[in-house]
């Protein structure tokens, strides 16, 4: 059997790293939620139904950031589902993933749970069947102080002060055909820079008190093997460039004992990966040329 080692020398810096490069998801799927992070009964839940045994891993892990509902469930999802008294929340059909939804873990749970484990939130606001004004309200519910109808129902929920959530993806994979809700580049591009306007401007009370403005993330390819790709990302750049700060990247890698050298596709990813930050790059570099802007994209 072949060896192989690994010497990693902690002196030799190359650049600096990002640490929110370390950062997961947790969608409403299978496990992940409930069973997962999420279940009262179990014998390490706490008060609110998390389970400690699994917060203690993700603490190991020192994951920085983490976003949420999703993924694919984000697209047929209303927020408005997941807030206030459990008992009146609705079980929904969820199309994603062909299953039921009771809504027991949403919005305020997530930001409970990122408190409690030390993590940054990143919520995703909806562009499949959800509006522009969904995504503006979602804002105006995690950010705004009060005074609104909105913003006072997070506090009628128990949450006085505002979350200040500093990232947001605007939609999840909307050039893929099981999207709900699925657009072409085009109409993505116009719906998320009208988006990115008005969550910008409801969150504008919150801006003046505080350092940053929010962060938004345009839906790029669902991974570089779509034919789309990366035609996609240039379209939906050339509308939405001056209005958003970055273009999101999906790419799942795996060991995968079918292929004929496994272990070397694997050990391969990360050229793979390189060769597709190097497309994107390359693409944004073009459509900052084309529009003229002085801003850089990451």
């Amino acid at each position: 059997m072949m060896k192989t080692k690994i010497f990693a020398d902690a002196n030799l810096r190359v650049g600096e790293i990002d640490r929110n490069l370390f950062g997961s998801f947790i969608e409403h799927l299978g496990r992940a939620v409930y069973e997962g992070i999420y279940e009262p009964g179990h014998p390490t839940a706490d008060e609110n139904g998390f389970r400690e045994d699994v917060i203690g891993l993700i603490r190991e892990l020192n994951v920085p950031i983490v976003r949420y509902p999703g993924g694919n469930f984000l697209s047929g999802y209303d927020w408005r589902d997941g807030i206030g008294p459990r008992e009146k929340r609705p079980t929904r059909l969820d199309l994603a993933w062909l299953t039921t939804e009771t809504n027991e873990f949403g919005t305020d749970e997530f930001m409970k749970w990122c408190k409690k484990t030390g993590i940054t939130p990143m919520m995703a606001v909806n562009m499949g069947t959800g509006t522009i004004l969904d995504a503006a309200h979602l804002v105006e519910y995690c950010n705004h102080a009060g005074g609104t109808a909105i913003s006072d129902l997070r506090r009628e929920n128990g949450a006085e002060e505002p979350y200040n959530v500093k990232y947001w993806c605007i939609g999840n994979e909307m050039d893929g055909p099981w999207q709900t809700g699925h657009l072409s580049a085009d109409e993505y591009g116009k719906k998320a820079l009208e988006a990115a306007k008005v969550m910008r401007w409801t969150n504008s009370e919150y801006e003046k008190n505080a350092p940053h403005d929010l962060k938004l993330i345009v839906s790029g390819s669902s991974n570089h093997e779509m034919k789309t790709f990366p035609e996609w990302d240039r379209v939906v750049l050339e509308h939405t460039y001056e209005a958003v700060d970055y273009l999101s990247m999906h790419r799942y890698y795996q060991y995968d004992e079918t292929r004929k050298r496994p272990l070397e596709d694997f050990l391969g990813s990360a050229d793979d990966m390189n060769e597709y930050i190097g497309t994107l790059k390359a693409t944004i570099e073009y459509v900052r040329a084309k529009v003229r802007s002085k801003r850089h994209l990451k």
